[in-house]
């Protein structure tokens, strides 16, 4: 190993896959989150072809991909269940790699495993959120709930709410609300259509999402249109429950006799609700005026909005880029993190903005997909 020691804020699926990317390149690294203990939280996600293409670069994608399902296509249909607009997915739609649909907390359990048996087990140490850091030219000192930690780098990947982009951006930076209420959960149920299709079903102001993660659950989202975007008033978190009474009078306008979305959500083990919202993108994730000791990935740098399926995805090529850089400079390997990666994510939020406004009109569906498609690179070059 080299002796440059890296710390990482949050034990999700970006910081989890950073750690895995360092240590593949010989670079020591930490990872430290707020949690007692990390469970296997969430519902399902989807994998685009880069980000298969980046598991595959940490020797994990043939392991997802049996546990996962490949969508061959998504179709968007009508209130009525009428077909609007398909396309081709994955393989099936002329990528290199594959789009894997799985269980996030099975990902994120699979990639903790990855990093206890390759780093050790002391590798990832919970109960130690991050409260704040101090930058100088000799390292960073990162202040834990559980004390003070040394490194040479810190990389903020402590999600939505992250410490380190508070500290970094403490003015100005709210939470963005699109005015979409989301409301998810995981059901085990029969397969619909031929079982590896995603669906939209759009109408009325309600948009659902339905597809196959494995195992037999189909992850679903229920989306409503509340029409009062701007900064987010409240929290926004990811495991708020909901009942499904609330969810289900929100379907009553649905006519579709090939899934029945009241069935999927009276039948998930628990409802989640969560205002969907981004930010907007940064003018910098490591300081121009500091020691290019701090940057951020995932979440913490560019939430967005889960319209195109994408902010996993992101995270993880977040993760195998950073190592790259770091490893061939470390001193200005942040940096150059940064420059690769901070346009072409802001790039990913606005087309993800403008998804979410054109796949309401069923005349620009075709035109917002291939769109988005170009900008996110899907065919994980």
């Amino acid at each position: 190993m080299t002796d440059i020691r890296v710390l990482i804020a949050g034990a999700g699926i970006g910081g989890l896959a950073a750690a895995l990317a360092l240590h593949a390149h010989g670079i020591e690294s930490i990872v430290v989150d707020r949690a007692r203990e990390l469970a296997p939280l969430g519902v399902g996600i989807n994998l685009q072809p880069r980000a298969v293409a980046a598991l595959d670069r940490l020797g994990l994608a043939d392991e997802v991909a049996r546990h996962a399902v490949a969508p061959r296509a998504i179709e968007f249909h009508d209130a009525r269940g009428h077909l609007l607009f398909r396309e081709a997915r994955g393989v099936d739609g002329g990528y290199r790699w594959p789009q894997l649909s799985v269980h996030r907390g099975w990902l994120q359990a699979l990639l903790l495993a990855a990093v206890r048996d390759r780093l050790g087990s002391d590798a990832v140490r919970t109960g130690h959120g991050l409260t704040g850091f101090e930058e100088s030219s000799d390292g960073v000192l990162a202040h834990t709930a559980d004390g003070t930690l040394a490194a040479d780098l810190l990389v903020g990947a402590d999600g939505i709410h992250s410490v380190v982009r508070a500290q970094l951006h403490p003015e100005g930076d709210p939470l963005l609300w699109s005015g979409m209420r989301m409301f998810r959960g995981a059901t085990r149920t029969a397969p619909f259509l031929d079982g590896e299709t995603m669906v939209v079903i759009a109408g009325g102001g309600v948009d659902v999402v339905a597809y196959p993660i494995g195992d037999g659950l189909v992850n679903w989202v229920v989306q409503v249109d509340e029409g009062t975007s701007g900064a987010l008033r409240g929290d926004a978190n990811w495991n708020a429950a909901a009942p499904p009474d609330t969810v289900v009078g929100h379907l009553g306008h649905l006519r579709v006799d090939w899934l029945d979305v009241e069935a999927l959500v009276r039948g998930a083990d628990a409802v989640f609700e969560y205002p969907m919202v981004d930010r907007d993108p940064l003018p910098w994730w490591s300081d121009p005026g500091g020691h290019g000791r701090i940057t951020l990935l995932g979440d913490a740098a560019h939430p967005m909005y889960p319209a195109g399926a994408n902010g996993g995805t992101q995270a993880l090529v977040d993760a195998v880029v950073l190592a790259e850089e770091v490893r061939s400079d470390a001193r200005h390997g942040l940096r150059t993190y940064e420059s690769r990666r901070r346009t072409e994510t802001a790039d990913v939020v606005a087309a993800s903005r403008q998804m979410l406004r054109d796949a309401a009109d069923p005349a620009r569906i075709a035109v917002a997909t291939a769109t988005y498609r170009r900008v996110t690179h899907a065919d994980g070059s």
